[in-house]
């Protein structure tokens, strides 16, 4: 191990490793060759500590895990190069992410600010970026970010991760890790984009917001609604392990367009995210054996931040996601009724609102135990099949996760979301696409058995989708 200088910081150093055997997984294309270790060029003051909130506690079993695809390689060697310079400069306004866990007194976690540092970590993948994203499968993909759990002791262990893999031909993806509890997928794309604007010296468009009062409202709590309800049941619930494989499905605006035509006298004011989120419910559902009730329920996650009064910066930096379910019958669920679904997805979306957003942090607000320790965390994504949307991260015309440019023709060609620890019936993600627009991506976890089905399913291929990552069966 080597200590590097930084002339424009002499106070402050990095460290790189190289290792003297790569870190590659059998049979796996990406094999991991160094790692180093990032910290802020300025100091964090001693004794700082961030506590996270009950919504982040919420999300303990899972892990957020984002990579963002560029076909050109915007950096020479990444220990000397700016582009890791502006990862110190832009981690002086982020301490909480080169921080530590750690548990508080009452026992609840809390980030101790020591700039410990993020791990860099560098990775060779062997194939060119387009036979990549022809080739691997969701589970080769997992190989280009950090996964694993929190350990019992994470004192020492960096719960972010950053790996730089370079692909033959020049292509490179940087795959951003953490846990769940840390951040929400929002907050990770921030940072990422925010670093993107340091190294290109402009100014950080949606500055980091950390407050441990920003998820507390003065009205009085309400604790017994519908969707709380709905979390206790969660909170409850058994999902056995099975093997989960993902399928990313690209539509086009104008495929997106004429389906939103279509569907137009049923539901005029239908999103993309509607129509893909009921389109792909009913799909899942058609390759899902029957249930004994004839029910079919889709848990819905929204993020929260422009939903609630007055609006929380997209800067927040934490969790700020709002699950809600929707439960239909058999009947109802039929294909020929697609226009009525999306209705149906639409209606349900609107009227989620502030006091709903609210009540449910009351509610676990009121599961405390006694000393203040929030109750155990349980599993969000799961087990009825669950729809993220991130339609909020498009702004006007503007998609945010495909803003963060190292020059302004060099945009992402592609980014995905994986979310850790999915169980049950499934997840899909619907994501802006590098085509913006109506056009999106959509990410589709199921169980192994249950994949080929959807990805040969008509009523999808009618909309002539472009499959990348484990999209082929």
């Amino acid at each position: 191990m080597r200590c590097l200088l930084l002339s424009e910081h002499p106070v402050r150093v990095l460290f790189f490793a190289s290792f003297s055997e790569k870190m590659v997984k059998k049979n796996s294309r990406v094999s991991v060759h160094s790692m180093l270790t990032a910290v802020s060029s300025q100091p964090v003051g001693s004794g700082k500590t961030h506590p996270l909130s009950v919504l982040d506690h919420a999300m303990g079993l899972h892990t957020v895990h984002v990579v963002f695809y560029y076909k050109k390689n915007p950096f020479g060697i990444f220990d000397v190069d700016p582009l890791r310079i502006a990862l110190s400069e832009v981690l002086c306004l982020y301490p909480q992410v080169t921080g530590r866990l750690t548990r508080g007194e009452s026992g609840n976690w809390l980030v101790k600010c020591n700039d410990a540092g993020v791990r860099v970590l560098r990775a060779k993948v062997e194939a060119t970026m387009d036979e990549w994203l022809r080739s691997a499968d969701g589970s080769e993909e997992k190989d280009l970010t950090f996964w694993e759990d929190i350990p019992e002791e994470p004192s020492t262990w960096s719960p972010f991760r950053i790996q730089v893999n370079e692909f033959e031909g020049g292509g490179v993806a940087f795959g951003l890790s953490c846990t769940h509890m840390n951040a929400d997928p929002t907050s990770i794309t921030i940072l990422f984009k925010s670093w993107i604007e340091s190294h290109r010296q402009e100014p950080i468009e949606h500055p980091p917001l950390f407050s441990s009062t920003t998820l507390h409202h003065q009205q009085v709590p309400n604790t017994s609604t519908k969707p709380d309800n709905y979390y206790a049941t969660k909170g409850n619930a058994e999902t056995p392990s099975v093997k989960m494989v993902t399928a990313t499905f690209k539509f086009s605006d104008s495929a997106i367009k004429k389906w939103l035509d279509e569907v137009h006298d049923q539901c005029a004011k239908a999103t993309p995210f509607e129509l893909l989120a009921a389109l792909f419910w009913t799909r899942v559902a058609h390759v899902k054996a029957p249930k004994n009730d004839n029910k079919h329920s889709l848990s819905i996650c929204l993020d929260f931040r422009r939903l609630v009064q007055p609006p929380i910066s997209l800067g927040y930096f934490g969790n700020a996601l709002h699950f809600s379910l929707l439960t239909l019958d058999e009947e109802e669920m039929d294909y020929g009724k697609l226009g009525h679904v999306v209705e149906l997805v639409h209606r349900h979306i609107s009227d989620v609102g502030e006091e709903e957003v609210w009540s449910v942090v009351d509610w676990f607000e009121s599961q405390k135990e006694e000393g203040g320790k929030y109750a155990e965390p349980f599993r969000m994504y799961g087990p009825e099949l669950t729809c993220v949307s991130m339609e909020h991260m498009i702004i006007g015309h503007k998609s945010l996760m495909f803003s963060a440019s190292f020059k302004s023709d060099e945009k992402p060609v592609h980014v995905s979301c994986h979310v850790g620890n999915v169980r049950g019936e499934g997840l899909i993600v619907v994501l802006p696409s590098v085509e913006e627009g109506l056009a999106r991506t959509v990410m589709v976890t199921l169980p192994e058995e249950e994949m080929p089905k959807l990805c040969e399913d008509q009523a999808i291929q009618c909309l002539q989708p472009t499959m990348l990552i484990g999209g082929r069966y």
